[in-house]
Order: structure tokens, then C-alpha cells, then sequence
């Protein structure tokens, strides 16, 4: 079923805050408490809303550093691509890994506490994958902007 206006004002609101209660999101977005209820539930039902997750901030977790690495393999054999993958998912300190158009073929996405520790994640698991023929690394010097919130 396609998306209204009322379910896209519910998907904002629970952008912001997915913590909210049904009775002050009913307020935000116009509609009765259970009207809103059923709303929400379609939402998840149909899988607009994926999850509900708390975010965490890197630097009171002590992983102020982002770097970003991109990764050449050294062919792009099905099986190759396979290997790649189920190794990259199992690294703890990569958030995001994407299969890329362009000169590189991934691009990760891996938090760390500083230089010395991204070495670390590099020697012990970057450095072990199957099948890369050049890896590329950038330190993010800062964060300009930063969202998780779909433009709905």
C-alpha cells in the first residue's frame, strides 16, 4: 500500500524519536491514539519500520576516529565477491560495507579509538581478507553532517 501524507508525518516523527509514546506521536501527527496504533503497526507490518535501535555516541564509547576504506578486488568472480563479503561482515569495527560502482569495488565504513588502533584492525582483519588486490584508506578529519533519518 503506498504511503500518505499522515504515514509519512509518523515515519518523521518516529525518525526523531522512535522512543515516543503512542499518545504524544498520535499528538505530533493528528491522529486518535488508536488510529495512530493501527498506523504504526501497518508501518512495521509492511516493513517501512525496520527496527527500533538506540544510537550510540562513538566518542563516550571511546571511537572517536572514522575511516573510510576503499577496496579493490583482485577479480570479480561470483565467488570471489561471496568470500569478500561473509569475511567483511564478520569484523566487528566495520559499521557499513557497500558493493560500489566506480573505481573501487567496496567502500567501508569502520569506527576505531585512534591511528594506532585502526592499524590494529588492519593487521588483525583488513589485511586478511580474501581476494583484495589494493585497499585505500581515509581518516575523516570531522563530521560535517550526520543523519540516520530517511527524507520522507
Amino acid at each position: 500500500m503506498p504511503l500518505d501524507e499522515i504515514d509519512r508525518r509518523v515515519l518523521r516523527a518516529l525518525q526523531r524519536d522512535g522512543r515516543m509514546s503512542n499518545s504524544d506521536l498520535s499528538d505530533v501527527v493528528h491522529l486518535s491514539p488508536s488510529a495512530c496504533h493501527r498506523r504504526v503497526q501497518r508501518l512495521e507490518k509492511e516493513g517501512y519500520i525496520r527496527d527500533y535501535v538506540a544510537l550510540l555516541d562513538p566518542r563516550k564509547l571511546d571511537m572517536p576516529t572514522t575511516v573510510f576504506v576503499e577496496i579493490t578486488l583482485q577479480a570479480q568472480a561470483e565467488e570471489v565477491l561471496e568470500a569478500f563479503e561473509k569475511s567483511v561482515s564478520r569484523i566487528p569495527d566495520v559499521l557499513e560495507c557497500h558493493l560500489m560502482a566506480g573505481t573501487a569495488d567496496y567502500l567501508l565504513k569502520i569506527v576505531a579509538e585512534n591511528t594506532e588502533d585502526f592499524a590494529r584492525i588492519h593487521r588483525q582483519h583488513l589485511a586478511r581478507l580474501p581476494g583484495v588486490a589494493q585497499m585505500q584508506s581515509s581518516f575523516a578529519l570531522r563530521t560535517v553532517c550526520k543523519t540516520t533519518a530517511l527524507p520522507v
